[in-house]
């Protein structure tokens, strides 16, 4: 946009200037203001409250990242997926094996998991690729399953009864749950600000024109394949951040748990009722699916049929999500453009 030239011998009206391009607003200076202070307030939490706050604290930055690679796919990939699972296995496996086979340092592990699971990845997409739309969700699906029977094989691991993080073993527990609070705050926001960064760039641009018309986006010479290739490594590589999270906070993983479909619910949960295709939509998302889990977790089964009512409810009233109810208005993360009067 900020490229485009007048046509030659094209004169502007006498007295008017040209408009001003810009990304954002005032609310976008705003909102930043506040984030920062937001995350302020959130690293020195440790000195300040219980280690049961910090520990349910580290399953919110979880589900904001859950979201966030969600959101990638779904909302700006145009991918629906229902076996992200998978990656959240490998990572929180890939932490266990990592750290305590291997003797690794435990917060180093939970990168190099990450990468593993981008590694794993990036073959399994072109097997997935050959599918569209709810092939596609199926497949994705059916790949989490196999993954899932295949770790249970491997004895090395816990086979089907799972493994222990012991790596923390000679960790003070204050110590232990206030470094893994701060390195899972740490992973939130790095992954916030990295989705977000991605798609102020030209890849981008890319995304959001294969969301809305892959054909044409192909047309117009944007490498579709290669584009979706790179969002299915990051997201599957920040589920498995998410996965080395979860387990790191838990000290135990299990197939059946980490490899369950629920987090893909959760995922899909998240993001409808935030606003999908935004950036904040996530967050919104993912406070108010933890405070319904906080709140409503001693109803047991009839915890999930408010959430399902509520989720109902949400995309009738507001079909863009609760972040949609302002956008256009306020927008804490732009990454489009604003064409305004300068001045």
């Amino acid at each position: 946009m900020t490229g485009v030239q007048p046509a030659a011998g094209a004169t502007r009206p006498a007295g008017t200037t040209p408009p001003k391009v810009r990304r954002g607003g005032r609310s976008a200076r705003i909102g930043a203001v506040a984030m920062v202070a937001v995350v302020a307030v959130l690293v020195y939490l440790p000195f300040m409250s219980s280690r049961g706050t910090q520990i349910d604290l580290v399953g919110l930055f979880s589900l904001v990242v859950l979201g966030t690679m969600w959101n990638l796919l779904a909302g700006y990939g145009g991918m629906i997926s229902i076996g992200q699972q998978a990656f959240i296995g490998i990572g929180g496996y890939g932490l266990v094996y990592l750290a305590t086979n291997l003797g690794l340092d435990p917060f180093l592990a939970v990168p190099v998991a990450a990468v593993v699971c981008g590694l794993v990845a990036w073959p399994t997409s072109y097997l997935a690729f050959r599918l569209t739309g709810g092939y596609f969700a199926i497949g994705t699906w059916v790949i989490a399953e196999v993954v899932r029977l295949l770790v249970t094989q491997v004895d090395a691991v816990g086979a089907g009864s799972g493994a222990s993080l012991t790596a923390f073993s000679g960790l003070d527990p204050v110590f232990r749950i206030a470094y893994v609070y701060w390195m899972s705050l740490t992973i939130a926001v790095v992954v916030v600000l990295g989705v977000y960064l991605l798609m102020r760039s030209r890849t981008g641009l890319a995304l959001t024109a294969i969301r809305d018309d892959p054909t044409a986006a192909a047309s117009s010479g944007v490498a579709v394949d290669r584009a979706k290739r790179l969002v299915y490594v990051v997201a599957a590589a920040g589920c498995g951040l998410a996965g080395a999270m979860i387990v790191a906070n838990t000290l135990r993983v299990q197939p059946g748990s980490i490899f369950s479909v629920d987090y893909s619910a959760m995922m899909i949960f998240i993001v409808v009722i935030g606003g999908i295709g935004t950036i904040e939509g996530p967050l919104v998302g993912a406070i108010v699916f933890y405070l319904l889990q906080d709140t409503l977790a001693e109803l047991g089964n009839w915890y999930l049929v408010v959430v399902g009512v509520v989720a109902v409810v949400i995309t009738l009233v507001a079909p863009k999500g609760l972040w949609g109810l302002t956008r256009g208005r306020v927008e804490l993360f732009p990454v489009g453009y604003r064409v305004g009067p300068r001045g």
